[in-house]
């Protein structure tokens, strides 16, 4: 008598598996599809394939979206937030302040310039810069602070800035997750990027204005920075091939713009659709034990680029949701203090409590502005059956 290759064990949980995307960018690609093919098709037309006008425009256009009069369009994200702490004059020997939770890039960059990174502790409910640490990281070395902008809400920027405007210290934006977002500042909704002495922002894909490649963009108010950056970003030169400093090559290509120029009208409503999501699994989650992701007065605009939760058993559901097929991922397992490349700063686990805490229990689930409703549906049980 033979088997069947179907034939389950007696007693073997029987699990339904619907697969759901983390992220899924063909679904966003198809919604737009003629009018972005046109856009790309016309960049390869006119050949205009690095800093074309496309850029122009986008600098233009993100600029005023983030509520700032100049743009210069980067390489990347990470070149953005380069780039600006090399404008502002960090160098061997300083000191710059950040989050010890974010993606490397926002330590990695102060390394690669010869400074050194200094660490502060987040917040437990916002995972943000926690302001009341900050004035204790301070020291005559400090040459800039930078607070990121996580998940999609900013950072609690008013002590922020009141602390190191007492020292005319510069505060530069880490606002790669958080485009549109906004914060009440003074009485007056302000723009992600538009509170530091410069903003930085992603098109990495995944994030909520995301480009076909990388991509990046410095947003200010500071004309003499803003021709530095633009400087900066063509290897120094000012006119071509005349170099004062020494910079990089991080110019933005002009089929990113294009295809960012197509999507950046897109943006509200994709977010909006992020934020009916967020509501969903805050209802969701309500009666659980589920930590789900704290709202704060002055965020006026979360933008959720990231709906991020909170577990006593994170790597047991990572583990489940993986074996259902259902996308999820841990922004950030090893806290900047852990690294090991950041292992000669001194750091332990005891200077930074809350973000040793949160890397082992944060995990991220679907939000992404197409995401069905009965994905949401099956995302929501799955983590409610096995963490709720």
């Amino acid at each position: 008598m033979t088997t069947s290759s179907s034939t389950k064990p007696t007693g073997a949980p029987t699990v339904a598996v619907t697969p759901v995307p983390l992220l899924d960018l063909k679904r966003q690609y198809l919604t737009i599809k003629d009018e972005l093919d046109r856009a790309v098709l016309n960049v390869l037309d006119h050949g205009k394939f690095i800093l074309g006008p496309e850029v122009k425009e986008l600098e233009a256009k993100i600029a005023e979206y983030s509520g700032c009069k100049y743009g210069i369009g980067v390489n990347s994200g990470t070149d953005a937030l380069l780039i600006s702490l090399h404008a502002l004059g960090v160098g061997p020997g300083d000191e710059v302040i950040t989050s010890d939770f974010s993606f490397f890039a926002s330590a990695g960059v102060i390394s690669r310039l010869g400074a050194r990174p200094v660490f502060v502790d987040i917040e437990a409910d916002t995972y943000n810069m926690d302001p009341a640490k900050l004035e204790g990281a301070i020291t005559d070395k400090t040459k800039a602070i930078m607070p990121v902008h996580l998940y999609g809400q900013m950072a609690d920027l008013d002590p922020i800035l009141e602390i190191a405007g007492k020292r005319s210290i510069p505060v530069v934006e880490d606002g790669a997750q958080c485009i549109g977002a906004r914060y009440k500042y003074k009485d007056k909704d302000k723009l992600c990027g538009s509170l530091g002495i410069l903003g930085c922002f992603s098109f990495f894909p995944s994030k909520n204005l995301g480009g076909i490649g990388d991509g990046g963009m410095i947003v200010t108010d500071d004309e003499k920075l803003a021709d530095l950056c633009r400087i900066m970003r063509v290897h120094g030169s000012k006119p071509k091939y005349y170099h004062k400093i020494v910079g990089y090559n991080s110019r933005l290509a002009s089929i990113q713009a294009a295809a960012l120029l197509v999507k950046l009208p897109h943006l509200q409503k994709w977010t909006e659709a992020r934020q009916a999501n967020a509501a969903y699994y805050d209802k969701r989650f309500s009666s659980s034990k589920i930590v789900t992701p704290v709202v704060k007065d002055y965020s006026t605009f979360h933008i959720y680029n990231q709906y991020t939760i909170a577990v006593d058993n994170r790597d047991e559901l990572w583990a489940m949701l993986k074996e259902r097929k259902i996308g999820a991922e841990v922004y950030y397992p090893v806290p900047f203090h852990q690294q090991e490349c950041f292992a000669e700063l001194g750091y332990t686990d005891k200077d930074f409590p809350v973000s040793t805490k949160v890397a082992s229990s944060v995990i991220s689930i679907p939000i992404f502005p197409e995401l069905t409703e009965s994905e949401r549906e099956i995302v929501a049980e799955a983590v409610l059956e096995i963490s709720g």
